[in-house]
């Protein structure tokens, strides 16, 4: 039974570390090579990233009204990832691109959803729960490893083109030994469609997720850029990405415990904290200290945040808050788009980066005070 538990943790390791790492989050490291080698503007990066974002949205809600097997869901989403990164290191123009990027970010979404079902329903009933801290240290595990294989490729002079085709060389592989252990669940999940909950704190819930979303999105877009304009060395701008990974996949595995310790609510406050002050601190220190401190707040707080909001939404309404975790997801997956389309459209008009951070900053510290409000309707002072 251990070794089972282990098994099936491990096997979602590696199927979130393909899904976000690669399938949503590789182009972040990338970008500064294609806008190298390719001509990619960084408005365009913007809404090559939105497209990403607009098809993780549509993917969530696919699987949301479609009933699938999980193991079907896992293995061909897996597969379309793989198959559309081998795309992006093809020269199809950037019409091609946005198509790749969008079908990526709706696979991706297919996989994070029914990796969880398929997981976390084993480790349960195998009373190895606490193994789910594993299986989300793959998000942070993807991105390290996307982050770590341009940055070598970067050292050796290699083009954006052949890094895509690394890391679809990566994902086949993954997904061929994936394939055999994702199995079972003859039955596919019942779909559900419930209108969003409105009770007490549900909007200052999901106002601030919705602000999560935009805060953080902007710098997990721009830190390999922005740090390329403050050093043209790749073997420094190109640890920002690997740092934030590894900062993302160690604050899945220390959040358990302090959640039981400090309560879902005030952790949730803590992180959001945590994660202005990483936006504001490209702007604040500049050079690459600010850029390296920005990578390890954001990277250590963005897992944390989706963790902990989605046990604030169940404190709050118990069994009614399916609805309610639906409508912050949304409200995220929203701002995830809006945020790299407002940057492109500010450095379009003339404005920089440091002007997106320092929006993006303020909208964080005005969420807190959602979090920090005395009228909570219903919720017990243990949040």
């Amino acid at each position: 039974m251990e070794r089972s538990a282990s098994r099936t943790a491990l096997t979602g390791l590696a199927a979130l570390a393909v899904a976000m790492g690669v399938g949503r989050f590789a182009f972040t490291p990338i970008l500064p090579m294609m806008q190298a080698d390719a001509g990619v503007s960084l408005a365009e990066g913007g809404w090559l990233a939105s497209a990403n974002y607009a098809g993780y949205l549509a993917g969530a809600l696919w699987a949301a009204a479609v009933p699938v097997r999980p193991d079907r869901a896992i293995r061909f989403g897996l597969l379309a990832i793989a198959i559309a990164t081998i795309g992006m290191g093809l020269d199809g123009g950037f019409a091609y691109w946005i198509a790749l990027r969008a079908i990526a970010g709706i696979a991706s979404a297919w996989v994070l959803i029914h990796i969880s079902v398929w997981c976390l329903g084993r480790l349960a009933a195998a009373g190895r729960a606490a193994l789910s801290g594993t299986v989300y240290a793959g998000v942070g595990s993807g991105v390290a490893l996307a982050g770590v294989v341009c940055l070598v490729l970067m050292q050796r002079g290699a083009s954006s083109a052949q890094a895509w085709i690394l890391l679809a060389a990566i994902s086949l592989v993954l997904t061929a030994l994936l394939w055999p252990a994702v199995q079972g669940d003859a039955q596919a999940p019942a779909a559900e469609a419930q209108p969003a909950a409105r009770d007490g704190l549900a909007w200052r819930l999901i106002v601030a997720y919705g602000a999560y979303g935009i805060g953080y999105i902007i710098p997990a877009t721009y830190l390999p850029v922005m740090a390329r304009e403050v050093v043209a060395d790749p073997a420094l701008f190109g640890w920002a990405w690997p740092v934030f990974g590894a900062a993302a996949a160690a604050s899945t595995l220390a959040v358990a415990q302090l959640g039981r310790r400090f309560g879902h609510r005030r952790l949730w406050l803590a992180a959001q904290l945590v994660l202005a002050a990483g936006v504001a601190a490209p702007v604040v220190f500049g050079g690459v200290a600010g850029i390296l401190l920005a990578a390890l707040c954001v990277g250590s707080t963005f897992v944390v945040i989706t963790m902990e909001g989605m046990q604030v939404a169940r404190e709050l309404l118990g069994a009614r808050g399916a609805p309610l975790m639906a409508a912050m997801t949304a409200a995220f997956a929203a701002g995830q788009i809006a945020g790299p389309a407002a940057a492109s459209l500010l450095v379009a008009a003339g404005g920089r980066l440091e002007h997106a951070l320092i929006g993006a900053c303020m909208l964080l510290l005005a969420s807190v005070f959602l979090l920090t409000g005395r009228t909570y309707t219903g919720v017990p002072r243990s949040l």
